[in-house]
């Protein structure tokens, strides 16, 4: 937390504002879109944003929706809350994104079948922005929006233009884990104002204008409430600090292991700064000494947590029985890729003694050669 955090908050509290209306609200929204450059809405999470995206691109049952397979299940489960089928997209080892070529074998067989998806959603994966021109383009071409799940990527930039700008309709999320949290919290934008107030007005049970409680159509209870929104306003006062912080974090062990052979950082896309929400390495056990399942399970000993990268999507049993294109640079990637300490508040001497642990870990399970007379 920042310093202004709090003072928001109380100001809901000493208001009274406590629920999905207030001043919070308006100024959060208004600020956020001075950010971007689109406008806002402020949303329950960022799940709740794909999910009204989609419903605004008019997904149903029966559609099929196009998804990154590297990223985790919020980005796909919102097809399937709207009837829909996902069809998984591999990633490509430049940039860890959508695969731009995959994506258009894609949309060419889906063409050729007369059964184009309805939407594709592109996920910056841990704060870096894919490759958009291609991507865009390829859709363009095919006549199919793009939701950009920008949920990871706030602060970062593509060609310097912000992430989470580049879909017909881009969300992000402010969850508890995220470089800018409301503890719970989403945001969707979109250069279409008229797409934010039809989001706004389903997120709010899409009461109908008026005195009595009329509904022409299904809505949800998917609003920020004035109190959390008091959060995210003192949380995008330092959004550039955290950036700032999340960038030293990941310099700071790409430095320290920069001569150490097997293990490799997440690549950084010529095209862009990304804003290094999770530092994540792969690791080649043959050159390092130890897999990533090893290490993790060293370093948690040691009292220090990692996690794997995200399960690809078409790996997932809820979702294996689904169509994908390509997958095998996906897989290489969970099963190599570690995500280390990333928080904001790591100190150097925290960062120290991660690196200490890493570079002591194949000692562990380097085996004894026997000795021959």
């Amino acid at each position: 937390m920042g310093e202004n955090e709090e003072r928001y908050a109380c100001e809901a509290f000493s208001s009274n504002w406590v629920s999905t209306v207030g001043p919070n609200l308006r100024a959060f929204e208004e600020d956020f879109s001075r950010l971007v450059g689109q406008p806002a809405v402020c949303l329950a999470s960022g799940t709740a944003a794909i999910h009204l995206g989609l419903q605004l691109m008019s997904v149903g049952p029966g559609d099929e929706v196009f998804c990154s397979t590297l990223t985790f299940a919020a980005s796909a489960n919102p097809v399937r809350y709207l009837g829909a089928t996902p069809v998984f997209i591999d990633s490509n080892y430049a940039t860890w994104n959508m695969d731009p070529g995959c994506l258009e074998e894609g949309l060419r067989d889906r063409a050729a079948k007369g059964r184009l998806p309805k939407a594709v959603v592109v996920v910056d994966l841990y704060g870096q922005v894919a490759d958009m021109d291609p991507i865009l383009e390829i859709c363009g071409r095919y006549g199919v929006p793009v939701l950009e799940d920008a949920a990871e990527a706030l602060g970062a930039t593509y060609k310097g233009r912000s992430a989470g700008t580049f879909g017909q309709i881009s969300v992000f999320s402010f969850n508890g884990n995220k470089i800018i949290t409301t503890a719970g919290g989403g945001m969707m934008v979109s250069p279409d104002p008229a797409l934010v107030e039809k989001a706004r007005f389903l997120a709010t049970q899409a009461r109908d204008p008026g005195i009595a409680y009329e509904h022409s159509v299904i809505g949800y209870n998917y609003r920020m409430s004035n109190v959390l929104a008091g959060i995210g306003r003192g949380q995008l006062e330092v959004l550039n600090l955290r950036v700032m912080q999340r960038r030293a974090n990941f310099t700071h062990y790409k430095t320290a292991f920069a001569n150490v052979r097997g293990l490799e950082p997440m690549p950084d896309a010529s095209y862009g700064e990304p804003n290094n929400w999770l530092s994540c390495f792969l690791i080649d056990e043959t050159k390092f000494g130890c897999n990533r399942d090893q290490l993790i399970g060293f370093l948690d000993a040691e009292g220090i947590e990692t996690r794997p990268v995200w399960k690809p999507m078409h790996l997932q049993q809820v979702y294996q029985e689904y169509p994908t294109f390509g997958g095998k640079v996906a897989e290489e990637l969970f099963k190599r890729g570690i995500c280390l300490p990333s928080s904001s508040s790591l100190t150097k001497a925290e960062l120290d003694r991660v690196v200490d642990r890493i570079l002591a870990a194949p000692q562990q399970f380097r085996h004894e050669v026997p000795c021959h007379a």
